[in-house]
């Protein structure tokens, strides 16, 4: 009977040790570690998978989406850091875009974990971390990320939360217009034709285009302007003045008598009678030889108007020895002079740099045979301050076609 309970006994502490013995507990948390480090990395790569999906337009349709409350949204922010809509249709453009994915909260005693799977997994990916107090933190990161409370309110983090956060930028869209023939099609009076929308159509004219009375559209001023072609000859020195874009013949006042050679005709900038010369008198066409600026001359009590220019110390004085016509153009060998232009010249030389000219209106591109025949963009990009400047065309070079040195510099 001893016997039986010695043997019992020995039966049962040897079961007991081998049930409780250290090198099975040793193998019981090494499998308990494998399972929860198996199911952080499946939130670790689902929230990948969620956010490449979301980026190129598709849908990651997969169970660990619900299982981990996986969410990707974007958020656009302008250069105030002001969060605004991510549409661009017929609106601004944002300056920054993200895409947010988002997992559920971790416990703090899960975060070490996960960082070993994103160092070991994903060591590149500085914006994918476990949100805690407005920081990120990313696997391998010396210094945390701060994220703007802005986005962190829109995007409702949590602390304990896997982010990964990814920047973007919206392409500009190019759209291809196709060439439509549109010969055949004839648009009943009134109207006319143009090409919207992807088809021709036959449309309303535009109410300054379809000028009224005397008065043509000048594609330059862009606005009717009187039409000299339909100007009438007026009798008993009569002058043809535009009255409600119609041109009549007034008469001069009566006590405005002007010398042999001139006429009285009406100064249209402040309405009054003036003398001038007789434009049917016969003229010598004489070669200019030099410029010469006469000051306003008096022929019995009568003003005879010279026009007169002033030119900037960027300028020179340009002559038409046909017509005596004087004008102001760039003067290139200025463009070493500190007031004309301030930088090194040879710095804006290269592809996408040109020195150009800030033309203020049209008058001073006359005269200037290397632009003869090219259109001059007058627009808030190229300065108009009569002096040399730089273009600076960025991404794009400059178009050395439409590009004329020093005169004007055209990008791409």
């Amino acid at each position: 009977m001893n016997i039986f309970l010695i043997l019992l006994s020995v039966m049962f502490m040897a079961g007991y040790y081998l049930i409780s013995s250290p090198s099975q507990r040793i193998v019981e948390h090494e499998t308990e570690y494998a399972i929860k480090k198996a199911e952080l990395r499946s939130i670790a790569e689902c929230v990948v998978s969620a956010e490449n999906a979301f980026m190129y337009g598709e849908t990651f349709d997969d169970i660990c989406t619900e299982r981990y409350d996986i969410t990707s949204q974007y958020v656009c922010m302008n250069d105030k850091y002001n969060i605004m809509s991510c549409d661009t249709n017929g609106g601004k453009t944002p300056v920054y875009n993200f895409i947010i994915t988002t997992a559920t909260a971790l416990p703090e005693s899960e975060y070490n974990r996960m960082l070993e799977i994103l160092e070991q997994y994903y060591p590149d990916a500085g914006t994918f971390g476990i949100f805690t107090d407005s920081e990120l933190i990313s696997a391998g990161a010396i210094n945390r990320r701060s994220i703007p409370k802005k986005i962190i309110d829109t995007a409702k983090l949590k602390n304990g939360q896997l982010v990964y956060i990814m920047q973007y930028t919206i392409p500009d869209e190019t759209i291809d217009y196709p060439l439509v023939d549109g010969s055949d099609i004839n648009c009943p009076a009134g109207t006319m034709k143009a090409y919207r929308f992807g088809r021709w159509q036959c449309v309303g004219y535009n109410y300054k285009i379809s000028c009224t009375g005397d008065t043509i559209w000048d594609s330059t001023l862009m606005e009717c302007v009187a039409d000299e072609t339909r100007k009438p000859l007026c009798a008993n020195n009569q002058t043809a003045v535009l009255i409600d874009d119609v041109w009549e013949c007034v008469d001069p006042f009566a006590d405005k008598n002007c010398p042999i050679g001139m006429i009285a005709r009406l100064n249209y900038n402040d309405l009054t009678w003036e003398c001038v010369d007789d434009p049917n008198a016969a003229k010598t066409v004489k070669k200019c030889d030099a410029v010469v600026r006469a000051p306003q001359t008096r022929h019995g009590g009568t003003t005879l108007r010279v026009r007169s220019i002033s030119c900037t110390d960027c300028e020179q004085i340009y002559v038409d020895e046909e017509t005596c016509e004087t004008y102001c153009i760039p003067d290139p060998s200025k463009l070493t002079d500190e007031k004309c232009y301030a930088g090194n010249p040879e710095d804006c030389s290269d592809a996408t740099h040109g020195i150009y000219f800030g033309f203020n209106q049209k008058s001073h591109i006359d005269g200037i045979k290397e632009l003869q025949d090219k259109i001059i963009t007058l627009d808030r990009n190229h300065s108009q301050n009569r002096m040399f400047n730089c273009m600076d065309c960025g991404e794009t070079e400059i178009d050395k076609e439409q590009s004329i040195s020093p005169y004007t510099a055209v990008c791409k």
